[in-house]
């Protein structure tokens, strides 16, 4: 009788942990957005919010991806932002994202990481050399090549260049 107690029990047991791994979420957020504001005073996520009777289509707007930056530094590229700075809706919902121009003679985004986000790259002409280096279940070096219209991405934390 005892091994059949400790087989229901290690029967509970697993069924109870699997059910509280089912329901696990990030939880929803209290509002739909919190826009970045200078002169407020109730800080979220590091900036002040705004309040949504405030905000307006250009907290959430941006233009300028479309033009060309100068190149001719060191590492051989510039890089663009669009973040919270840029486009004060974006506090709080966790993406940014910028534009990168290379040299047309081969520019070098160093080995970095991302401890809180994915990488998403999208050529949009040229041609560029990614790569990461997976950590599990051993280091290997991920490569390719990409062209006008191609789309890579970067899991979140790797090392990675272009």
């Amino acid at each position: 009788m005892e091994g059949l107690e400790i087989i229901q029990a290690f029967f509970i047991l697993s069924l109870a942990s699997s059910l509280a791994f089912a329901f696990a979420s990030d939880p929803s957020p209290l509002q739909d957005f919190c826009e970045a504001d200078p002169n407020g005073s109730v800080s979220v996520n590091g900036k002040v919010c705004k309040g949504a009777k405030l905000a307006r289509a250009g907290d959430f707007y941006f233009s300028g991806l479309h033009i060309r930056k100068n190149t001719s530094n060191s590492a051989g590229l510039i890089v663009t932002p669009v973040n919270v700075a840029q486009i004060p809706g974006l506090n709080t919902l966790g993406i940014s994202m910028v534009r990168v121009d290379y040299a047309p003679n081969g520019g070098l985004n160093p080995p970095h990481t991302h401890p809180r986000a994915s990488e998403i790259l999208v050529v949009m002409e040229g041609s560029l050399h990614v790569g990461f280096v997976t950590l599990n279940p051993e280091n290997r070096l991920i490569t390719k090549v990409l062209y006008p219209g191609d789309v890579f991405v970067v899991p979140q934390g790797l090392t990675h260049y272009q």
